[in-house]
Formats: C-alpha cells, sequence, structure tokens
C-alpha cells in the first residue's frame, strides 16, 4: 500500500491541517504523486499544505476538481505514521485536521531551503600573517576542511569575525552559501561510555536485547533517584544507533535539556537534535525534514517530539514517565506517555518509561504483565537516601500568616552554620485553595459524594467539583468544633520568601518558580548558579522536584505535605506520593547525607504514612486497591467533558440538558456526573461547566461519547471539549 502511486489526472484524497473534517478530492498533478506525499492544494483563494491519504472518491462532477499544485521536496508521510495518527485521533475523539497539524509543526515546510554562509580553509597564504590569523588556520586546518559559521570559526580561534573575513578576502579562508537544512552530525555509539555498575550493568543488558530483538516492548525503569536511570537508559540509545535506527528522548521540562544535552554530548561526541518550544523557527523546520529524511539519530525533546516523521524508530524513552506535563490539557488532549505505547508498537519499537516514582498506569500494566520491569535500587557511588520525618503541625506553635514550624526552623539553622544548602518546597499545584481544620487536620467532603469540598472565595462557599454541591463555609470544625480554625493552605513562593528572610537575614535566598523567568535560558543559568553555590536557602515549587542536581543540598522541608491530598483528584494520594518522594530525592545526591522533613497536619494519613517509610509497593497494592473498589483509572474509564461560553446559563442549560439525554452512555453501563462549574469557573471571559463520565474499563467509551454529543447542536458561543482519562479536574 505505501509504495501506491498516482498518476497525473488520478483522484487522490488529500487531508489538509484545515478545520474541515474531511478529506477533499483534487487530481493528481504532472509527474504524479506517491501515496503519503506532502502537497501544496488549492482551498477557495488559498493554498494550503496537506497529505496525499488515499484515494479519491470522485462523488461529484469531475470537471470542478481542481489539482494539486506542487509536491513538497520533503519526505512522504509513511504508512505507520498515518496508522498512528488516525488510531491517536480516534482514541481521543480529536478531528483528523487536528492531528495533521500536530504532525506539521514545523514552519515554511513547502520554502525553499533558506541558506547560510559557512566557511572552510582555502588554498590561498594570507599575505601576512597575525597571531589571530593563524589560530583561525590552525582551527580549520584540526577540523579536516570541514564548514563552520561565522561564529563558531571565531568562537573556537577566540577571535572577532572580522579577522575571518579579513582571511576571506585573502582567500585562506573559502566562503560559500550552503542550505540551513542539513543532517545533524553522527553520533557515536562507542565513544563514552562509562563504567556501569553490576546492577546498572544487568538492567542495560536487558535492555540492549530488547533493542536488539527489532520488536515492540514496554519496560518500566524505576530507580531510586541517583541510581544511575540516565546512563543505563543511554546505553539502549547506543544499542539503537548500532542497529541504525532512530530514538527519541522525552523530557518533561524544557529546563531540564541543557543539563541532559551536556550528558549525551559526553556520552556519544556530539549533540543531538532537539524539538521543543525553547527551539528557533528555523531549527524547527531543519529537525522536522532530518528526521523524516533519516539524517537526525537521536532527538531529545518535549511530548510533541513524538508527531515527528521518523523513518525507522527503534527507541522512545519518557523520562520522569509519571510526570504531569506528559498530558497535554487543550488543543489535543492526549497523554504522551500513553501514545508513546502506541506508536512503539505499530513501529516495532521498544519503550524505556523511567522514573524513581512510577504512575499507578504504569505499574498496574506490570501487574497485569503488559510491561516488564527493572529496577535499580542504590544510589551511584557515595550517596544514600535521605532519612525522611515528619512534623506534625497541630502540635506546633505557628502565628497566623506564617508557615514555617519552629521544628523546621531549628533545622534550617543548623544547615547554615554548617555551610549547607536547604530546600524549601512548596507543594503548590491546582488552583482552588484547600480548607482544613489546623486544630485536628479534618478536611470538610461532600455530603453527596467522596470528594472533598473547596473554596471558592468570591462566592463565600465550598464546592465540590465533582457533583456541584455547594454549603457555607462553617465557622466551627464539623469534626472536633474548634472555633475559627479553618483555613485555606497554602502560601506563595514569593510569601514565603520574605517570611524566611526575615527569620534568616543573613542568609542568601533563592527563590525558584518558572513564572519569575523571562526564559528557559534565564532560569537554567539561576539554577547552575544556585548548584555552583550561589545560594544557602532556596524556595521553590515542582520545578525543582525533577531532574536538578544540588550536591551541597542536604535539608528538604516541604512546608504542606497535605496539600496534594485534597480536592476531588482521583490521583490526588498518587501525585503526593511521588512528589515528596521526588522531593526528597534532592537531598543527600553527594557524599553528605539528606534529610526531608515534612509538616502535615495528618501524619497518621496513609500516604503520609508510606511517604516516610519509602514502603512504595504497600503503597501501591493500597492505591490500587482503592481506585479498583471505585472503578476509576487504571482500573475504570473516565472523560471530562467541558463547555464554555460567554453566557453562563447558556452552557448550563447545554450541560443539564447533556445529562438528561445521555441513552447512549447508559447503554454501556456509563454514568453521568454534574453539570457542576468548573474550579476553574471563568476563563478570558468564558464561563466553564463541566461533565463527568464514568464507565467500566472494559466499555466501548469512545463510540457511545460520540454518539451522545452528536445529539446536540452548539450554537456559535459555545465550546466543547472531550477529554478522555482527565488529568486534572479544572
Amino acid at each position: 500500500m505505501s509504495e501506491m502511486f498516482f498518476h497525473e489526472g488520478d483522484l487522490v484524497g488529500v487531508l489538509t491541517a484545515q478545520p474541515l473534517d474531511r478529506v477533499l478530492d483534487y487530481k493528481a498533478p504532472e509527474g504524479g504523486v506517491m501515496l503519503g506525499a506532502f502537497v501544496e492544494v488549492p482551498l477557495g483563494p488559498r493554498k494550503v499544505l496537506g497529505v496525499v491519504w488515499g484515494q479519491g472518491v470522485g462523488d461529484y462532477d469531475r470537471a470542478k476538481i481542481r489539482s494539486v499544485i506542487r509536491v513538497l521536496d520533503v519526505a512522504p508521510m509513511r504508512e505507520e505514521m498515518q496508522e498512528f495518527l488516525t488510531r491517536a485521533a480516534d482514541y481521543t475523539l480529536t478531528p483528523m485536521s487536528a492531528m495533521l497539524r500536530l504532525a506539521t509543526r514545523a514552519p515554511g515546510l513547502g520554502d525553499s531551503p533558506s541558506m547560510r554562509k559557512v566557511y572552510r580553509l582555502g588554498d590561498a597564504v594570507p599575505d601576512r600573517m597575525t597571531p589571530a590569523r593563524e589560530k583561525v588556520l590552525a582551527v580549520l586546518r584540526d577540523y579536516g576542511g570541514l564548514s563552520f559559521t561565522l561564529k563558531e570559526v571565531a568562537e573556537m580561534a577566540g577571535v572577532g569575525s572580522s579577522v575571518v573575513k579579513g582571511l576571506v578576502k585573502q582567500g585562506a579562508v573559502r566562503e560559500k552559501d550552503t542550505s540551513r537544512d542539513t543532517p545533524y552530525p553522527a553520533l557515536d555509539p562507542d565513544y563514552g561510555g562509562k563504567e556501569l555498575t553490576a546492577d546498572q550493568a544487568a538492567v542495560a543488558d536487558v535492555l540492549r536485547t530488547g533493542i536488539w530483538s527489532g520488536a515492540y516492548g514496554t519496560t518500566l525503569l524505576k530507580g531510586v533517584t541517583g541510581s544511575g536511570k540516565t546512563e543505563v537508559y543511554l546505553e539502549a540509545v547506543a544499542e539503537c544507533l548500532r542497529q541504525g535506527r532512530q530514538a527519541l528522548v522525552l523530557l518533561p521540562e524544557i529546563a531540564l535539556t541543557g543539563e541532559f544535552l551536556t550528558r549525551v554530548e559526553a556520552r556519544f561526541g556530539m549533540k543531538p537534535a532537539e524539538w521543543h518550544s525553547g527551539v528557533t523557527m528555523t531549527e524547527r523546520r531543519r529537525c522536522w525534514k532530518m528526521v523524516g529524511q533519516g539524517d537526525a539519530q537521536l532527538v531529545v525533546g518535549a511530548r510533541s517530539a513524538l508527531f515527528l516523521p521518523y523513518q525507522n524508530l527503534g527507541l522512545i524513552v519518557v523520562d520522569e514517565e509519571h510526570d504531569t506535563s506528559y498530558k497535554q490539557e487543550d488543543g489535543v488532549m492526549y497523554n504522551a506517555r500513553d501514545m508513546t505505547v502506541l506508536r512503539a508498537a505499530i513501529n516495532g519499537a521498544q519503550v524505556v518509561l523511567a522514573s524513581a516514582t512510577p504512575s499507578l498506569e504504569s505499574w498496574a500494566n506490570v501487574e497485569a504483565g503488559k510491561y516488564t520491569r527493572q529496577t535499580l535500587n542504590a544510589r551511584f557511588g557515595a550517596a544514600v537516601m535521605p532519612k525522611m520525618l515528619a512534623i506534625d503541625m497541630r502540635s506546633e506553635e505557628v502565628p497566623g500568616g506564617t508557615w514555617v514550624s519552629p521544628s523546621l526552623r531549628g533545622a534550617l539553622q543548623d544547615r547554615l552554620e554548617k555551610g549547607e544548602q536547604s530546600l524549601i518546597f512548596l507543594n503548590r499545584r491546582g488552583y482552588a485553595p484547600v480548607t482544613l481544620c489546623r486544630a485536628c487536620g479534618h478536611q470538610i467532603g461532600c455530603d453527596h459524594c467522596d470528594a472533598r469540598m473547596v473554596e471558592h472565595r468570591f462566592l463565600k462557599r465550598l464546592m465540590c467539583h465533582q457533583c456541584g454541591e455547594t454549603k457555607p463555609i462553617p465557622s466551627v470544625c464539623p469534626h472536633c468544633e474548634a472555633e475559627d480554625r479553618l483555613s485555606a493552605v497554602g502560601p506563595g513562593v514569593e510569601r514565603m520568601g520574605e517570611e524566611v528572610t526575615a527569620l534568616f537575614p543573613e542568609a542568601r535566598v533563592a527563590v525558584l518558580s518558572s513564572d519569575l523567568y523571562g526564559s528557559a535560558r534565564a532560569m537554567k543559568a539561576h539554577i547552575e548558579e544556585i548548584a555552583e553555590g550561589g545560594s544557602d536557602i532556596i524556595i521553590g515549587t515542582q520545578l525543582v522536584a525533577k531532574g536538578h542536581n544540588f550536591p551541597n543540598l542536604t535539608l528538604v522541608g516541604v512546608i504542606d505535605a497535605d496539600l496534594g491530598l485534597q480536592g476531588s483528584d482521583l490521583r490526588a494520594a498518587e501525585r503526593t506520593f511521588q512528589l515528596m518522594r521526588q522531593v526528597a530525592g534532592r537531598s543527600g545526591r553527594a557524599e553528605k547525607p539528606g534529610e526531608a522533613l515534612l509538616q502535615t497536619y495528618q501524619p497518621e494519613h496513609p500516604v503520609i504514612r508510606a511517604i516516610l517509610a519509602g514502603d512504595e509497593e504497600s503503597f501501591w497494592a493500597t492505591e490500587a486497591a482503592e481506585r479498583k473498589q471505585a472503578g476509576v483509572p487504571p482500573y475504570g474509564r473516565m472523560a471530562g467533558i467541558v463547555l464554555s461560553s460567554p453566557n453562563v446559563e447558556e452552557a448550563l442549560d447545554l450541560g443539564t440538558d447533556m445529562a438528561r439525554r445521555d441513552a447512549p452512555l447508559r447503554r454501556i453501563g456509563a454514568q453521568v456526573f454534574g453539570p457542576a462549574p468548573a474550579p476553574i469557573a471563568r476563563i478570558r471571559g468564558r464561563h466553564r461547566v463541566r461533565l463527568l463520565v464514568k464507565a467500566e474499563k472494559t466499555a466501548p467509551l469512545q463510540r457511545a461519547l460520540a454518539e451522545w454529543v452528536e445529539q446536540f447542536k452548539l450554537s456559535s458561543n459555545l465550546r466543547m471539549s472531550i477529554d478522555i482519562d482527565p488529568h486534572s479536574f479544572y
């Protein structure tokens, strides 16, 4: 099928990235066209990008069918990519045009290649030799005639660009125009392999064998923070390169790519291709084209790198596989971890899901025998896992409006005196402030379902985001009857910074939060400065829990360990467990032992106890049993539907009508909850209402949802989004 060729004048079906959810008929151009070719076609008065998706239907006047304008000079879309996009669209209930947009997110694919000047050694000898000129010629001689940009030559020689240009005039250096879309330098799989421990070597062998088999398989690589997971999976990448296949490593944060690229260069001798929002448009186009031609062996990128046109994909690594940023929450709503497994299964590739704290979904797939599991139990070298202790906030004297307990303050003072670094971590996630009793730790639950209620300050009421029930905020705790002890939990990083500076005026305090930086580069520079000892106390949110290495950090203080346990998020316990373990893992990564102190109002909560004991297996087993009983993912299926409109009544009316006309869902045994105002009830002037659909694991949910929503015609003001397997409930 992939070799199908259409001759000039044949009818072809072209899928465009325009919001028309159908394939359009065109005539094949002069010279004909292959199935999968990227083409430019007329659509009304415009020229748009499309892909030859199959044979044309020809169900109307052939004389009115227009011709393909031209075939683009890029590698055609492969059959497995067509299958991947189609199956991903079916699963996420996304129009095919939107899937194609995801797969063509490189600007100017149809443009002729943009050019740039490069410089190489010439034949002439300059009329006069200076030390600066000698440096330039020596650099070009050393590299055996390779070409470099003006900036690269000047930097390598340590001279100004005018020196290079002077040599061009003399003929000693040659200047020529060349395409910017050039292949990436070859990576050497045998260049810089590290000595692995016996444990690491055994796991690396298993991963290499998987690559060598040339078949699909998924391995969960679980290892405590600092155990060398990266070194181990880079051995799998090396084996993939030896086989002549392409590899992809997905990272959850752009901030982590700099440190990671340095490690890749140290291992393979050259930098890989990069794909994320921090890359220039020219580089994006180069990456897209070279991946399609097979001239990029390794891509390191964000979740959207999964939609690049790989020619021969042999391995996908999802680093920090549990991370919530792999779930795209707007536009096409997909989970990159799940789509990775789908793509690898179609391509006959191996998947490595790496994490110190895997997601329950992956744990359940290992238990069910769908994935294999490899474990690294020891930290590398002298480092040991930190000691973890709880601070019971019910017995600490903390003045109103402050957050650091006397116990944590003493520990911070001790580290300052020893010249060691401390991290104060705010478990700040989600948007709804959570109300709990400071006397007994009780959180107010909904009377009509199993969710916690959250505070909507502008309404002065508590609300359940699952069923929509509301009630006034009580002045007395319904559990211990303490008066005026109910409060919304959690300060912001800036507020925390002020408090810490007041407590320790002599300390160098650094506040780390992604929204405080203008660019990923600025954030990376600040993190490097901190790692080299530029601060005594670091204050941060989830950003610091991921992948950064602070060698002198020996204390982690978690201000609000309880915060993730509230609200109606079914993954609350799992995320709290993962986050606390991850952030504690930042401490004691070098020779000095680390300690993690968790401030909590619920020290007896099973999640807090499991975190302190480090008993992961029993935590997962308990959490799995609870989810199974509730029939929620990964043991049941869910979909979130968000309706938005400038008019709140219009959105609520549609939501009520949808809940009433739910016959297609009832036929598969599914339930509808809501409608209820979304936790973020208004975004950019649009009121948001949500419904939640819950079904059994084996239920054909997508088909029933499609049939259900087809019943309703949306006005031009109304928008509807469907999120299969929702991760956030806002």
